[in-house]
Formats: C-alpha cells, structure tokens, sequence
C-alpha cells in the first residue's frame, strides 16, 4: 500500500463505507426491535397458551416498521411509527373475521394491497402506512387466523410496532450532531479514497493503456460516492436548520449551518476539479507516466498531502502544515506563466484549490476553465407522480398506475401461487407485490424482480448449506437467524438481491429449528418467487403500462425545467434582483431531479432513436451532469457576488443558455426534432460578459466575477457541442468556439 499504514488505511475505509453508520444503526436498532419483541411475545405466550406464529408475527412487524418508516427527522419517524398500529390493527382484526371465508378474503386482500400502494403518494408516511396493512392482513392468511386468536395478535401488533417505537424512537433515537459529525468524517474519508486513487493515475505506466483505463474506472466510483455522501450531508445540515431555525429561506447570511453547506459544496467541487483534471491529463497523448520527473513528483507530493490531511485519524495539529506543504509542492507549476503545461499546471491549481477547501479558506487560485467529465451518481428520487403530457395514461399518477397494476398481478399470483403450491402460495404474493417498490416503469420492475430473483436462488444454496452446517441445533441456528437478519436489513439499501438473499437464507434456518427443512421446500420457493416476479412484470408490461421511455421523457422535462430555475435565480442574484428562491437550493433541487433521470435512464443504455452512435442515453446523462455541475459551482459564486450593472451583458447569456438547455431537452426527447438549429452558441456573449467583468477595478471582484463567466461559458460549450453531436451533419447547430483555457 505504498508504504502506508494498513491500519490507517482500515480505519479510512470503514468511515466512508456507511456515511453516518446509517445503515448500521438502522440493521442493529431493527435486530434488537425484533429480538425484544421475540421475548415479549414468548412471555405472552407463555401465559396465554398461543401457537409460536404470534411471536414470528411480532418480530416480522417489528421489522416492517423499521425497514418502512423514512421520515427525515426523529419526531416523524415516533408518530409514523405509532400511526401505523391503526391500520395494522384494522387489517389484522379484518384478516382474521375473513380468513375462513377463501375467495372473499382473497378478493379483501388484492384490494388492501391496492390501497397499499395507492398510499405511498402522501410521501414516506404513505408507503410506511400502506406496508402497515399489508403485511399483518398477509399474516392473518398465511396463518389461518381465527378470531379466538385475535387477542394475541392485536398484543403482538402493539408489540411489534412498540419494540420500534421505544428503541428507534428513543432509547437509540438518532443524535443529528453526532449523525453529522460522522458524515463529515465520512466525505473526509472519500476524498482521502478519491486522492488515492488519483495517485494511481499519476503513477500508471504511461505505456499500459489498461492499468491507467482501470485507474480511471476506479477514479471515477470514488468520485460517485463523493458526490453522494456530500448529498447527505448537505441535507443532514438543511434538516438541522428547518428544526431549529425554521425554513431555510429565513437563515441568516452569517447562519453557521448554511456556511457549513456552502463549505461542504466547495470540498465536493474541489475534490471533483482535482479528479477531472487528472482524467484530463490522463487523455493526453503523452500519458502521466510521461511526465517530466520533476513536473509528475511535485504533482504526486501534492496529492499524496491531501490523501494524508484527509485519513482517518490524523492529527487536526498536523492537518494545517501537511496542507500547506501540499500547496508548496505544486507551487512553482502553479506560479509558471508560459503556457507550456497547461493539463499539468490545472492538475496543480486543482490541488492547491481542494487543499483551501480543507484548510476551511476561500482559494487563491480560480478554477481552471475545462471541460469536466462529471461525475455519475446513483441518487434516486423515486417521488415524481405526475408523468409528462403524451399518451392519456401516462398522464395517469404513478400511485394510481401502480395500485391497479399491483391488483392485477397479485389476483394472478394468488391463483398461479396455488397452483403451483397450496401451502405455499404466499411467496408469489409477496414477490408481486414489492416488485413495485421504488419503481417507475416497466423497465425498473424488470430488473427488480431479476434481482429478486437471482437473490432467491442464491439464498436458497446459501441456506441449505447454513442448515446443514447447523443441523438444527437452536443456539447456533439462533445466532446465525440474528446475523442473517442483520445482514438482510443492512444491504437491503443498496441492493434487492442481497435482501432476498439473506431473507431466503433466513428462511431456510427457520424450518430446520422447527424441523420442516428440505430441499424441496427451498427450490419451491425459487419457483413461487419467479411466478410472482414474472406476473407483476408482465403486469407492468400490458396493464396501463408506463413505457421506460415515458418515464424518462417525464424526468428530463423535469431535469430540464429545475436546471432553468436555477440559473434564473442565480443571475437574478448575481445581478442584484430579488430570486425567485436562494440560487443554492435551486442548484440542490436540480441535482435530485437529475437522480430520478439517471434512475429512469438505466434501463435505456442504447443509442438514441434516429440518433449517431455515440448518442446514448447515458452520454446525454453525462452531459446534463456537467451542466447541473457548473449550474452548482455558479449558484455558490451568486452568494458573494451582487453586481447590477453586469445585467446588460450577463442577462443575454443566460437567456441564451437557458434557451439551449430546453433546446437540448427537446432534441433528448424520444419523438423529438432531429436538428438542433434552434440551438446556438452563445460563446460572443460570454466573451463580451467576460470582457465587461475584466474592466473591474476591484481585483478580487473581478476575479469572481471572471471566475462566474467561466461556468457559463462551460455550461454553453458542453450543450451545444453535444447537440451538434446528436444532430449530425444535416441539423448541425453551431459549433461553440475553442475553449480559451
């Protein structure tokens, strides 16, 4: 590891791989949730004589509860969570009268499920509501309830939601500035990666065109986990002023919390400059590794000092010296004016401009003018409804769309579920029925029943071999349920696979330690699940469907409009009007909005309809992200910079580049023009702009206000030239002007 202590290392790794330990406080608080309502169910058992599915059903809800409430802070999630015993309730008390009369029951069932998924419109408290009737009206069937039992299982229903309530809600209720403080570590902890591996590009062989293409991939992850742990923090800090300080707009301009956001922007950008420029020099023809000595180990010194004030564990004393002496390697490139090195000497301003943003000071150098290579985060931002005018169902809301879908797929899955296993039925339902979770289109539940399904047949081996190894013995069949379910509930953010995976492994101990294990009933459940996922896909196929293309066409439009909303604030307020909105927030909004796309995206990586090759939907993602990231950079400069009499030079540039945007949203359109002529250039207004900030007197105005015209001029060369590239030679827009540097 170059020379580095592995330990250290350990250390920086295990920070940022749960920014904020949330998953890891959310996997423990639901075990013990479940672990306490386990023994409070067996001491209610024990009195009342129930059967063992009394306790399962109080360990199941309690995890429901945990896995389904997602409100932002911690009084929400006590009052989502005590809600939801209501509807738990009635469709416990409901599932129980009905469970003898079969075909009413199942026609009860199909439409709480319905309602179920009809809810989640009203927001997190919705989908955690509507999980509420689901899962215990499920349980009354697949138990056979009778209303004798109901007693027990009201109790385990109050305990269940209780056991989360008291230790999520309170006794392990989230401390948001401890929750803060571990996320800043954990962004400190990505750069630390990202330098890392910038140092690998820097010191790839310049003749192994694959060590350095995979240095580059590497580069290019770390940089997506950036981005994505800074989006945490940013709204860990806005969710602390909206509790204590009310709306964000009513923050002060000295507002400690607002600079803090504003500084964790700037580390982001800087980190990303640093890892762009490195991708850019890394395009040369003449390749890092060929570097001139002297030129490659200043670079690499001045990196290596940021990886250094970034690990995890080094001393605050020593962070200020190693940054300055980051700066002092690359200060001779930095300072040299021939003109000679220009991809090496932005190298250098990037590390001198991420070693400021640490060191917590605005930087003396303004960014380099390049084209970024922006970054590609997996952020998904499932609460659009309302899909974009076309055909009249896609107008229909995604809640709607979804609850008759979910009706029809789980009606066939109940009949297809039975006939492939009388006794095992549910298992088809229940993969009908979440296939449709935190999905858009037809194409998202697609690959989430795959997932499922590729997570099922890997759980079913995995299971079988943990029921072996155990033989049935209860201590160690126990301690591995605990870690299985652990397992289940700390993965399942970042993948349905490893849920279904550790869930069917969870499956599989369960009927050894009560001694119904074969492998028959493991392989049956591979069967029901595929049923059910396939049923609730081929639902999402021919029932109303929301066409992928549909989806996307809904999420660029709105991409396209809260890009256009933040550059009109932000030149609003660069030019002294009152926004429409702080320029900052609008700039945060667009980049959620642009999550929803690149979610909505992935299931269209082919070439653009009537389109040139290298027009995929993922290329067009890339260049929207350039845009939303200059959109960002721009939007942070608008709060220091007030200068009225820059409007009659600056308002035509954006007018102009907001224009190109939508332009570009038309022609990403499936369906829309193939030309691009109503997008033009607007490089000789960005220079006459450009050339009214240099006439400044004030020096440090005028470097910011020539470092504001450098996002615009990038925004406008990254649309256009991309336009010209979908449009080709017969709708060919005009091209934008060689970069200036």
């Amino acid at each position: 590891m170059r020379g580095r202590a592995w330990i250290g290392e350990l250390r920086t790794w295990v920070t940022g791989v749960d920014p904020g330990l949330g998953r890891l406080r959310l996997a423990g608080v639901a075990t013990a949730a479940m672990v306490l309502a386990v023994v409070l169910m067996s001491v209610v058992r024990g009195i009342t004589g129930q059967p063992v599915t009394v306790v399962v059903f109080a360990a199941v809800l309690a995890m429901v509860s945990n896995l389904s409430v997602n409100e932002p802070d911690n009084h929400r999630r006590r009052v989502t969570t005590a809600l939801m015993v209501l509807p738990a309730a009635a469709a416990t008390v409901l599932g129980t009268l009905l469970a003898e009369h079969r075909l009413v029951s199942d026609t009860v069932f199909v439409l709480v499920m319905m309602v179920a998924v009809w809810v989640r419109r009203y927001g997190p408290r919705g989908m955690a509501l509507g999980m509420a009737m689901f899962m215990p009206f499920f349980f009354t069937q697949f138990l056979q309830a009778r209303p004798a039992q109901l007693p027990a299982l009201l109790a385990a229903v109050a305990v269940g939601f209780g056991s989360t309530w008291l230790l999520r809600g309170w006794v392990f209720a989230e401390k948001p500035e401890k929750v803060l403080d571990s996320l800043l570590r954990a962004l400190r902890a990505h750069v630390h990666a990202l330098a890392l591996a910038v140092i690998d590009v820097l010191e790839a062989p310049a003749d192994d065109a694959k060590d350095i293409d995979t240095a580059l991939s590497d580069m290019h992850r770390r940089r997506v986990r950036l981005n994505d742990t800074m989006l945490l923090v940013v709204d860990r800090i806005e969710q602390l002023r909206d509790e204590r300080e009310g709306p964000a707009e009513e923050a002060g301009e000295d507002d400690p919390r607002r600079a803090l956001s504003f500084a964790v922007a700037d580390l982001e950008l800087a980190a990303e400059r640093l890892a762009v420029s490195t991708r850019r020099l890394a395009d040369d023809p003449e390749r890092p590794g060929a570097l001139e000595p002297e030129v490659r180990e200043a670079l690499l010194d001045g990196v290596r000092g940021i990886a250094s004030a970034t690990a995890t564990g080094a001393p605050e004393a020593m962070r200020g010296a190693v940054l300055a002496g980051a700066r002092g390697s690359v200060e001779e490139l930095v300072a040299e004016h021939s003109g000679a090195r220009p991809r090496e000497q932005r190298v250098a301003f990037a590390i001198v401009r991420l070693a400021d943003a640490l060191d917590g000071r605005e930087s003396a150098v303004p960014p380099p003018i390049t084209l970024a290579e922006p970054t590609d985060d997996e952020k998904a931002d499932e609460e659009a409804d309302e899909a974009a005018p076309g055909r009249p169902v896609d107008r229909i809301a995604l809640s709607t769309r979804q609850a008759v879908q979910v009706g029809v797929a789980t009606s066939l899955a109940i009949v297809v579920g039975e006939l492939i296993s009388p006794a095992r039925w549910y298992w088809a339902v229940i993969a009908a029925f979440v296939v449709f979770a935190g999905t858009a289109s037809r194409g998202d539940v697609l690959a989430r029943g795959w997932q499922r399904l590729l997570g099922t047949v890997g759980g079913v081996v995995a299971g079988m071999l943990l029921a072996f190894l155990v033989g049935g013995r209860p201590i160690p069949t126990l301690i591995l349920l605990a870690t299985c379910v652990f397992l289940a509930l700390y993965l399942f953010r970042i993948s349905v696979a490893l849920l279904a995976f550790w869930i069917t492994a969870v499956l599989a101990l369960l009927y050894g330690l009560i001694g119904q294990f074969s492998v028959e009933t493991l392989v049956l459940r591979v069967a029901e699940t595929a049923a059910g996922g396939a049923l609730g896909a081929l639902a999402a196929l021919v029932v109303l469907p929301k066409h992928t293309r549909a989806a996307f066409r809904e999420a660029l439009d709105d991409t396209v409009l809260a890009l256009d909303e933040a550059l009109e604030a932000t030149v609003d307020r660069l030019t002294g009007r009152p926004p429409t909105g702080l320029p900052v927030e609008l700039a945060r909004t667009a980049d959620e909005k642009l999550g929803t796309l690149r979610q909505r995206a992935k299931p269209l990586d082919n070439p653009l309809p009537r389109r040139h090759g290298r027009g995929s939907y993922q290329r067009a993602l890339r260049v929207l992200t350039a845009v939303d990231h200059y959109t960002r950079a721009l939007a942070r400069l608008s709060d220091r910079i007030v200068v009225p009499g820059w409007a009659p030079t600056l308002d035509p540039v954006v007018e102009r580049i907001r224009a190109n945007i939508a332009g570009l949203g038309e022609l990403l359109r499936p369906g829309g023009p193939a030309g691009a002529e109503g997008i033009l250039s607007a490089e000789d207004l960005v220079d006459a702009a450009e050339a009214w900030a240099a006439r400044c007197d004030d020096p440090g105005l005028r470097r910011d206000m020539l470092s504001a015209v450098r996002p615009l001029r990038r925004i406008d060369q990254v649309v256009v030239g991309f336009a010209c590239d979908l449009a080709g030679p017969a709708g060919r827009a005009q091209e934008p002007a060689e970069s200036r540097g």
